[in-house]
């Protein structure tokens, strides 16, 4: 796929307005048209793609070419930078480092060195500190000769004085019984000190500053560092080994001495920190950290007591940079559309085609206020989480977990060679720290109408949901669309206008605030309809000025595909702990009745009636289906309505006690093996075949004020609505609920 783009913001509302970041590969012209989306999985079994072109004003064609995606995590200067760049007969660089790639490529700590004048100390090809200096032709090196270690604790030092012709270098261990991958025991000797004199040593001069990458004037950026970096600055002058002894005991400097001072603790808060790295020298440098440096992270001096910024922040300076980070594309728009108050809240796209090519650019509408009796929540977030997630090239796990050879097509063998749009929260940087932010200023390859995902052959999350969009259409049912984001901006007050409220496929990430507010509407007469499987799991949170970032944490439990560092399972974006709800005594339970038990991909199951279903409180459920009837025996997912992932009535995880079990889900097959944050002790027999907590259930409860939650525990339920035209016992449940909820 050469033609791609994004939409900001991705949850509009009408009376708003759209940008649409377009890219080609070969600059021409691309027809453009509004298509409002119902349906997008192409399975024969299903309804296909459907789409509706809507009048929208748009031109009929709008130029595109190539847009570069700018990979890599640094912080730059915000403002003026002159005195950093600027002549500097003699200075000294000075940082905590912690490399997690060492060799291979040239990494820049701090400097100038973009364009060919300046100054840059760096980490060698070879692994090695080196400080280069270049001026008006000049240009001098010096480098330790001890490769640094990787995942190590380093003070790391070079100045040079032009007058006097010396230069120097210098690198420090710190690795405590904490902070770093190895311990004291073995006692490594990773220091060393290089001097020279008598050189010509150019006066540094020019360039333009970055840390963690070489910048050039016009603010690429390139030799990305990999790992942390703690407090760091810049003295004036050549610092004596006694001059830099305060600095390597992380104690800020004479302010005398000082051209900047970034300390990488200042201003934090207990709801977070930002992108701002501040100097809290003479001079107030401050940088800012672009594709979302990651903070609130351990630092140098940590010492195992703290597991968060919160309490120490002072052991909380580390800052972890990636070459391969992507939060913003930082496009130009290629269009803009301002939704008329009219417009059908509702899926959209931009549709675009251009030689031969078609790409459709997704985002919502909800309306200005609540037009409809029921709300359809689409979990943006969860679209965020699986971003352009790469499970699939991973084939032996990918086999293992999914149970089948992952088919991919050329479209994602290219986009994968490519990697340009950044990873998703299921994937590792190249240093295999985990990948924590995901952003929608992107494109969002797996976030198509038609996408089906490699790994298991069928849609997954946004092509899902939309079979639910399909049949409220087909069924005439009215139906607002809002979105996660619109719930963690809003809260309550954006539920309340309405009756009743779906979820969608896989409502799997969630804020504290989405969950105190779904959790008040249901307490307060709201009517939820749960239609997934997994949800209510990840501690997921954004920045209220900056929404379109999502930042989750995969902590000590839970299925996740990797593992945060001790120390760092709190959230930079708020200060809370992230991980499994569950973990933090919000299990989905005790607000769904359901909660995640298993997941599988070789197959689906039906459901089959429990005796509950027979009482008459909520035999209304399954008016029009037999006693004995198996439901969802078919489906869009899997051949069923039970399967992908699962959830299971527990009333030990906070089942509301009276809340009726409706139905199950049995015969599943041993590549659905029960969650990992069930198991103590790991033994045989915790598969589908011999665990009876491996299935998916239905259930239902009423609350005291009068509201309700029925629960359908499984992602393939609502790819099981369209089969038969909508004509089938899912669809007919799915309508006995909602005509109770929305008299």
């Amino acid at each position: 796929m050469t033609l791609t783009g994004y939409a900001h913001p991705m949850n509009a509302v009408s009376g708003g307005e759209v940008q649409f970041m377009l890219h080609d590969d070969q600059p021409g012209a691309a027809t453009i048209d509004l298509v409002r989306l119902y349906h997008g999985d192409e399975n024969p079994l299903g309804p296909g793609f459907v789409e509706e072109r809507v009048e929208s004003g748009l031109p009929g064609t709008v130029p595109v070419g190539p847009q570069k995606a700018p990979k890599g995590s640094y912080a730059a200067p915000i403002g003026d930078a002159a005195m950093l760049t600027g002549e500097l007969p003699a200075a000294t660089l000075f940082a905590f480092i912690r490399p997690s790639i060492v060799g291979g490529s040239e990494q820049v700590i701090l400097g100038t060195l973009g364009d060919g004048d300046g100054y840059s100390l760096l980490v060698s090809t070879g692994g090695c500190l080196t400080l280069r200096l270049a001026s008006n032709g000049q240009r001098v090196e010096i480098a330790c000769s001890k490769p640094l270690a990787q995942n190590c604790w380093y003070f790391v030092a070079a100045g040079w004085d032009s007058k006097a012709g010396t230069i120097f270098v210098s690198q420090q261990g710190r690795i405590n019984r904490w902070n770093s991958q190895i311990g004291i025991a073995p006692g490594y000797d990773l220091d060393e000190t290089v001097e020279r004199a008598g050189l010509v040593v150019p006066p540094a001069c020019g360039g333009a500053f970055a840390v963690a990458a070489a910048r050039s004037a016009s603010g690429a950026a390139a030799a990305f560092f990999n790992g942390k970096i703690d407090r760091h600055g810049i003295l004036a002058g050549m610092a004596t080994a006694e001059a830099l002894e305060p600095c390597s005991r992380m104690k800020v400097p004479d302010a005398g001495s000082l051209i900047a001072y970034w300390d990488t603790t200042s201003g934090y808060t207990d709801r977070g920190i930002g992108d701002v790295i501040r100097d809290i020298g003479p001079n107030a440098l401050n940088l800012v950290g672009i594709n979302r440096p990651i903070r609130a992270m351990t630092g140098c001096n940590w010492d195992g007591r703290n597991d968060c910024f919160r309490l120490a922040p002072e052991q909380f300076g580390g800052i972890a940079f990636h070459d391969d980070a992507l939060t913003d594309c930082r496009w130009d728009a290629n269009v803009a559309l301002t939704l008329p108050d009219t417009l059908p809240s509702g899926v959209y796209a931009l549709r675009v085609r251009n030689g031969g090519e078609e790409d459709h650019v997704p985002f919502f509408v909800r309306p200005k206020s609540a037009q409809a009796r029921l709300a359809v929540l689409m979990p943006t977030f969860t679209y965020l989480a699986y971003a352009n997630e790469h499970l699939a090239f991973e084939a032996p796990i990918a086999q293992a977990i999914c149970a089948n050879t992952p088919v991919v097509s050329q479209a994602d063998l290219d986009w994968k060679a490519a990697e340009a749009y950044g990873m998703s929260t299921y994937d590792v940087h190249s240093d295999y720290a985990g990948v924590c932010y995901s952003s929608w200023l992107r494109p969002i390859l797996n976030m198509r109408p038609r996408y089906r995902m490699p790994s298991i052959g069928t849609a997954w999350a946004f092509p899902a949901d939309l079979s639910l969009v399909w049949w409220l259409h087909a069924k005439g049912i009215e139906a607002d669309i809002i979105t996660d984001h619109d719930l963690d901006a809003e809260g309550l007050a954006l539920l309340k206008p309405y009756s009743a409220v779906l979820t969608g496929t896989h409502p799997e990430y969630w804020s504290l605030k989405m969950l105190d507010a779904m959790e008040d509407y249901v307490s307060e007469g709201g009517n939820l309809s749960y239609l997934g499987g997994n949800g209510f799991y990840w501690v997921t949170e954004t920045r209220p000025d900056e929404p379109s970032c999502i930042e989750v944490r995969k902590l000590d439990t839970g299925s996740r595909a990797w593992q945060a560092a001790p120390g760092e399972g709190h959230l930079a974006t708020t200060g809370d702990k992230s991980g499994l709800w569950r973990a933090r005594g919000r299990a989905p339970q005790k607000l769904a009745a359901l909660g995640f038990t298993t997941e599988g991909m070789d197959e689906s199951q039906p459901f089959e009636r429990m005796a509950d279903s027979f009482d008459p409180a909520c035999a209304w459920i399954f008016e029009g289906v037999g006693a004995d009837e198996k439901i969802g025996d078919f489906g869009l997912g899997l051949g069923g309505a039970a399967g992908l992932e699962m959830d299971r009535y527990d009333l030990a995880l906070g089942t509301p006690p009276h809340t009726m079990l409706l139905a199950s889900s049995f015969d599943h097959s041993d590549n659905y093996p029960l969650v990992s944050e069930d198991i103590t002790y790991a033994f045989p027999g915790r598969g589908g075949t011999q665990d009876p907590q491996v299935r998916a259930d239905i259930a239902y409860y009423n609350t005291a004020s009068g509201g309700s939650v029925f629960a359908a525990g499984s992602i393939a339920w609502s790819q099981a609505l369209p089969i038969n035209g909508g004509d089938n016992n899912v669809s007919r449940i799915l309508e006995n609920v909602l005509k109770r909820a929305l008299p």
